[in-house]
């Protein structure tokens, strides 16, 4: 499973349903807790406060599907709460989301039951908040069909999926809450929630610079409210500078410890399936090496980005990271020297290679820009186990060879 570049940061059930709360969205009561003794406490609270006669345990992991995978479990008594709570933390929760690795579980929400008797039938929906790329525009992408199955339901009956893009200048309008509530079935009270539900969640996902929400179900019960009963929630890592107290809710126990290491240090990496490791300064750079190695023969084993900072410390990073990859073969360095000079970076690898010892994989360094005649000389006369190139295609073709096994003829 290729590891992914931390583009959107993922909130627990529990944390989004925090801020839906606080933008006036009904949610499902519940608390958070990380053993069996503080789920015993919470659910006598949670008693307490809502009189809710059963609890739902609920597996806190960055993944749906939990309720098929084990990881959401009804509690009837007391009891029942601190057994079900004592066998899910701790357990491996494996759904079509997590891959076959699972996710293990840290902590569980102790949840109110919204599915109580009544006048009415209750009825699940699903609504989602999202970008659309290609217009760039926001939308409210809905269904009266919400519940476990909604990938299933887009995939046989299209036609129950929804959609109401955003017009930026306008905002969400009544009208389109009105549609939204109609095409939903809605009537009377439920109606008139559903309006305050979907403009209470549109101002959420706005203010707080989400790339997406997604509340499935959300429930209307049987006395003709709208409640959130799950929440998950993504938001933009490039505006978490203006949300501090929502950067401070990352869980990094749910990401990939390599992606947690290269944001450490800045650097935007995503792991791919190849086996050539590229190592650039630009997006674009970037991508047009991923596209050269590919022409060459090769395949992209990763994206990784420096930034304009190519010092020796932070390409010793760069390459550790790269090479935890074991089915890295060769590793393609490409940086413009623009911002920073060629005879720098060139020195930065040398010098990393140098602190890492015995690196176990041919490297191509191909370097363009200012001073790249000098940084080739500097590389050439290390006496490591580096190839310097100056053009793009020179590089492709040192990977092509390398992978060849022919690396030694080329450095002859």
């Amino acid at each position: 499973m290729a590891h992914t570049k931390l583009l959107a940061m993922n909130l627990h059930e529990y944390q989004g349903k925090e801020i839906l709360k606080k933008y006036g969205v009904a949610i499902q009561e519940g608390y958070l807790a990380s053993n069996a003794d503080e789920a015993v406490q919470v659910a006598q609270k949670l008693q307490a406060e809502t009189n809710t006669p059963v609890w739902i345990v609920k597996a806190q992991v960055h993944a749906g599907g939990r309720g098929k995978g084990g990881g959401i479990k009804l509690a009837k008594t007391i009891d029942d709460v601190r057994e079900k709570v004592a066998a899910m933390i701790g357990m491996t929760l494996v759904t079509k989301q997590t891959g076959a690795a699972g996710k293990l579980v840290r902590k569980v929400l102790i949840a109110q039951d919204v599915y109580y008797p009544g006048e009415s039938e209750t009825r699940e929906f699903y609504i989602s908040i999202l970008l659309n790329r290609a217009t760039g525009r926001n939308i409210i992408m809905y269904s009266p069909a919400g519940g476990m199955d909604i990938e299933e339901v887009a995939e046989k009956t299209p036609e129950l999926i929804f959609k109401e893009e955003i017009d930026p200048k306008a905002g969400l309008t009544d009208f389109q809450c009105r549609k939204v509530a109609f095409n939903l079935g809605l009537s009377g009270n439920a109606f008139k929630d559903m309006l305050k539900f979907i403009r209470s969640l549109y101002n959420a996902y706005d203010g707080i610079d989400a790339s997406m929400f997604e509340i499935n179900p959300a429930l209307k019960t049987t006395d003709n409210r709208i409640i959130a009963v799950d929440a998950k929630v993504a938001l933009d890592d490039n505006a978490l500078y203006r949300h501090p107290e929502l950067a401070a809710m990352r869980d990094k126990d749910e990401e990939d410890p390599t992606d947690v290491e290269a944001s450490e240090y800045d650097l935007n990496y995503v792991a791919l399936e190849g086996n050539v490791g590229c190592m650039v300064n630009g997006a674009g750079l970037a991508m047009a090496t991923m596209d050269i190695i590919k022409l060459s023969g090769g395949e992209p084993a990763n994206f990784l980005d420096v930034g304009g900072t190519a010092n020796a410390e932070r390409v010793e990073k760069a390459f550790k990271i790269i090479l935890k990859d074991e089915n890295v073969k060769a590793i393609l360095v490409n940086i413009f020297g623009g911002i920073v000079r060629c005879d720098r970076v060139a020195q930065g690898i040398i010098d990393a290679y140098k602190n890492m010892g015995n690196i176990r994989v041919p490297i191509i360094v191909r370097l363009q820009g200012t001073n790249a005649e000098e940084a080739k000389k500097m590389i050439d006369n290390s006496g490591l186990k580096v190839y310097s190139a100056i053009r793009l295609q020179e590089a492709a073709d040192l990977v092509n060879k390398v992978m060849g096994g022919t690396a030694e003829h080329v450095m002859a």
